[in-house]
């Protein structure tokens, strides 16, 4: 019955569409869609990925966007020195992002509120500043790419092999979250959320279970930046500025922070709004912030999760809240 929710239907017919978008653009001869909505898997991906810690986590990252551009210049390093395989790219991404986050999640976990916040911050200026200062690759100019990533089977420097790869890693990122968030970690992790310090007199390893989640998060960003730079064929320090930290948060916040899908229709709002502001006035961030502070101050829940999350059939039992089951699943033993 969970399955006839608004959520779910809202979220099947919008990643149908996403599946069609090459049809459609073939068919009316418009080559840039497939651009423009390739770049909303890729955030939604990382979106995605901020939203385990932001919505589920509690912990308000603002330099997530360093993950995104390590998962980009491991493609851009590779390729200049002649390193094609794409499984290669994919993995010195995952190594990276592992052990940085492993080594600057240890650090910030250790804090919270706008320590947290700030200590994510300085995080990623520091890489930031070290891409600028990388004369050889491009520095603050960033550098091109002369080929995409190979995998064998496929490459990724078409536009449509791009496409309907980062479709499929949506999609297994999306499986993968589900996985997460019902499973006893996630249990937990939102546990730590709701309450840290009862956690930890239950007995649970709180710190290992944040700083998990952390690295976990961390991984699927870098993911996204190897996509990224297969994208644009461009690596620049301007996907680790905190700008892009600050867009996937408002992505996050705008489709609807603690829910599975809320992350990818807050990068597909975000962006298609974007784009057509952009057409109609070079004022466009003005209006374009206006716009976010509404949807939020209207829905606090954002745009889809202000959908009710409940079956059209049988609601009066739908409302009837988990608490025990969810006390009953924390309560295990780790």
């Amino acid at each position: 019955m969970h399955k006839l929710s608004p959520r779910f239907l809202v979220a099947a017919a919008l990643l149908l569409l996403l599946a069609l978008v090459p049809v459609y653009a073939h068919w009316q001869g418009e080559p840039f869609l497939l651009a423009l909505f390739g770049r909303v898997l890729v955030y939604g991906v990382a979106a995605l990925a901020l939203n385990l810690l932001l919505g589920f986590g509690g912990m308000v990252s603002f330099g997530h966007a360093l993950y995104l551009g390590l998962g980009a210049y491991a493609v851009g390093v590779m390729s200049h020195y002649g390193i094609e395989s794409g499984w290669l790219h994919l993995a010195g991404a995952l190594a990276a992002c592992a052990v940085v986050g492993l080594v600057s999640g240890y650090v910030v976990m250790r804090t919270s509120g706008i320590a947290f916040i700030m200590i994510t911050l300085a995080f990623a200026q520091m890489f930031y500043f070290l891409a600028t200062g990388l004369d050889g690759f491009g520095g603050d100019d960033g550098m091109s790419l002369f080929a995409g990533s190979d995998f064998g089977a496929f490459r990724l420097d078409t536009p449509l092999a791009l496409y309907y790869t980062a479709f499929g890693v949506l999609l297994a990122v999306l499986g993968l979250m589900h996985r997460l968030i019902h499973a006893p970690f996630g249990m937990a992790l939102r546990g730590c959320q709701a309450n840290e310090r009862r956690m930890r007199a239950l007995g649970f390893p709180t710190l290992r279970y944040r700083l998990a989640a952390y690295v976990i998060s961390a991984m699927i960003c870098g993911v996204a930046g190897v996509l990224l730079a297969n994208l644009t064929m461009y690596v620049s320090p301007s996907y680790l500025a905190w700008t892009t930290s600050g867009e996937l948060i408002v992505m996050v916040v705008l489709g609807g922070i603690g829910t599975l899908f809320g992350p990818v229709a807050g990068a597909l709002a975000f962006l298609l709004l974007e784009e057509g502001l952009k057409l109609l006035t070079g004022h466009w961030m003005l209006i374009m912030g206006l716009l976010i502070v509404g949807v939020v101050l209207v829905s606090r829940r954002g745009v889809y999760g202000s959908l009710r999350d409940t079956p059209w059939h049988g609601r009066n039992a739908a409302r009837r809240q988990p608490a025990e089951q969810a006390q009953g699943s924390l309560g295990e033993t780790p």
